[in-house]
């Protein structure tokens, strides 16, 4: 998972009576306090970081901000909560409206897995977002970090929330290397969860600090070392900064591909309100074979319904 700026919604402060981490003494004093202190004088007001936004404005974020930076998120999520403020909103809804409201976001299947969270939240749990870890995982769409970090940042508990930003901080500040690997792996997932504070309270503003600070400081192609907490203490910088050595990272991309043309045809579809005929999605891309496979893959995806008559719309059911 890509993720190029998420934050996080409104957690609970710290006691000061928590006790330091479950590493070495040296080790938590030197991460925990300054990277907590930094996000508690840096952290960006956003919407989802509002007490008020709850736990469902909690996973709405989730949602759109995997793959999608914070300011394409934010005029969407805004639109979204104001029209489905309680996930039973959305589920009353059919699925294809999901697909609508969700515009050029990108990897529209989200908006489909959204909708099938509200649905079973809305049948299985009264209408509220489960605060446990397992139900929250056992929701459709819903993976390991978007229930850890849902559990984490709605409800304050103590997990690992390992996105690309995190994993980053992680990889410079404690294992010294310029970029984590490509795919999750055991050994990150084990560091996650040995840096984390015992306190849930503590833990769970660890976890938002970490990746804001990989979001604002600690980015992929220009970190600002000079405003990193933590600076004077990486690995990372402390065997001087040397460059990746891993498999090549491979870079996305978006011209000409067939993510492109699905897109094409999803605008087309996303503007009308009646069933679209085959000729007005011909006319979104020249190359016929490419368009046809890209059209098909929207259909095999659930995000296109086609009707009997030859004519395409939103999904309905």
């Amino acid at each position: 998972m890509t993720v190029t700026d998420r934050t996080t919604a409104a957690l609970p402060e710290p006691s000061s009576e928590t006790s330091p981490g479950i590493l070495s003494e040296p080790l938590s004093g030197v991460l925990h306090g300054p990277v907590i202190d930094w996000f508690d004088a840096h952290a960006r007001d956003l919407p989802w970081r509002r007490p008020e936004a709850g736990a469902w404005g909690v996973m709405v974020s989730e949602f759109m901000l995997q793959q999608t930076p914070v300011s394409r998120v934010l005029p969407v999520y805004e639109q979204w909560l104001a029209r489905w403020p309680r996930p039973a909103d959305l589920a009353a809804q059919p699925p294809g409206e999901a697909v609508r409201a969700w515009g050029r976001l990108g990897y529209p299947r989200r908006a489909l897995r959204l909708h099938a969270a509200a649905t079973a939240i809305t049948e299985l749990h009264g209408g509220e977002v489960p605060s446990d870890h397992a139900r929250l995982l056992a929701l459709p769409g819903v993976g390991e970090y978007t229930a850890a970090a849902v559990a984490s940042f709605a409800f304050g508990q103590r997990h690992a929330v390992l996105d690309t930003n995190v994993r980053r901080v992680f990889a410079r500040a404690v294992s010294g290397a310029q970029y984590p690997p490509n795919a999750t792996t055991a050994a990150e997932r084990k560091l996650a969860r040995a840096l984390l504070p015992e306190s849930e309270p503590v833990a769970a503003r660890w976890a938002a600090a970490t990746m804001e600070l990989g979001a604002l400081v600690c980015t992929a192609r220009t970190p600002a070392c000079g405003r990193c907490p933590i600076a004077d203490r990486c690995a990372w910088r402390a065997a001087g900064s040397p460059a990746h050595d891993g498999p090549p990272r491979r870079g996305q991309t978006y011209a000409g591909t067939d993510r492109q043309v699905r897109g094409k045809l999803l605008a087309v579809l996303r503007e009308a309100l009646e069933p679209v005929p085959q000729v007005a999605l011909d006319a979104v891309w020249d190359e016929p074979v490419q368009r046809a496979r890209a059209l098909d893959g929207l259909v095999a995806d659930g995000l296109v319904e086609p009707l009997e008559d030859g004519t395409y719309r939103l999904p309905l059911a």
